[in-house]
Formats: C-alpha cells, structure tokens, sequence
C-alpha cells in the first residue's frame, strides 16, 4: 500500500513555473482541454459500489472526486472570467470538504457532472484559447492566499485536473478493477 502522501499527492504536489513560451501555456491548456474524456475514462466502467469508495482512508468516494471536480473547475472558470473583464476582481473561497457533504454529491448521479464538465471545459478552453499573452498576467485577488495572476490559476488547475483524475485511477490499479 502506497504511503499517505502518494495517496493524497499521485501525482506529486503542486509545483508552479513561470511560464515563458507560448508553448509551456498551450501545454497547460490542452490538460485542461483533455480532463472531462480522462475523467469520464476513469470512471466509465465503475460500479455504484465502486463509485461509493473513497480513494483512500479519510478521503472521499470516487463519486464525490467527479462532482467536486465539476465544482472546483466551475469555480476556476469564474474566475478566470472575473479576472478578465474586472480589476483585480476579490474572488471568493469555498468549502469543499463541506460541498462534497452535499446531498447533490451523494444523490446525483455522475454522469451529470461528467456532462456538466465536459460542456464547462468546451468554454472554458475556448476563452484560454483566445486570451493574449498579456492577459494571463491578469490578477484575482484569492481571500486566503492572496495575489495571484491567471498563469497561476492556470497551473493549478491544469494540476488539478490531473491530481484528481489519478486519485480515481490509481484506487482502480490498487483495487484490480
């Protein structure tokens, strides 16, 4: 059994470069743009009872991974949004652990989030696409970890997406699924 933080991290922690070619942006981007056909991959043929199991101890079912996913990502597009069209927009935080508590999380079926993510990261990608250069540079104003431009929130949802994706993966390696 793999330690905590490789169950936690599979992907390792987050870890931001600066980003200097248009290249290294396009590379984020396109794990964005993949992110709804891994995930629908990922869980494609899991049953109720797989979905219902957590990806470690202490950690939430795979099910809850597919609509927090939609839920962090649709949070992620907003900002980027209000980045955008507002100066330095106050974006504000959530409580996830609390959202994946929801009755939408353990009631809905996945395949809801699934679509709603897929039809999210057409958008989302769209406006990634057409942004200048000069516009990444943009800042949002986060109430918990301050100042940061959208090649930051780009990172980290390019990382997010893949963290979660794997989190989902992996238990189905270790589970022989």
């Amino acid at each position: 059994m793999p330690d905590l933080d490789t169950l936690r991290f599979p992907t390792g922690r987050l870890s931001l470069v600066t980003i200097t070619s248009h290249d290294e942006r396009r590379a984020f981007i396109s794990t964005i743009s993949n992110c709804s056909e891994r995930l629908r991959a990922a869980v494609e043929d899991l049953s109720d009872d797989q979905l219902n199991t957590p990806y470690r101890e202490g950690g939430w079912t795979v099910r809850q991974l597919v609509h927090h996913l939609f839920d962090s990502h649709c949070n992620a597009y907003i900002r980027f949004r209000l980045g955008l069209t507002e100066d330095r927009p106050r974006i504000t935080a959530y409580d996830q652990d609390a959202w994946a508590r929801l009755a939408d999380c353990s009631e809905v079926p996945v395949s809801v989030s699934l679509d709603l993510v897929e039809g999210l990261h057409l958008r989302w990608v769209a406006i990634l696409n057409a942004m200048a250069p000069q516009e990444f540079a943009r800042l949002i104003l986060h109430p918990e970890d301050g100042e940061m431009n959208l090649d930051v929130v780009l990172q980290i949802y390019a990382w997010h997406s893949l963290h979660h994706v794997r989190h989902i993966t992996a238990l189905a390696e270790r589970m022989g699924w």
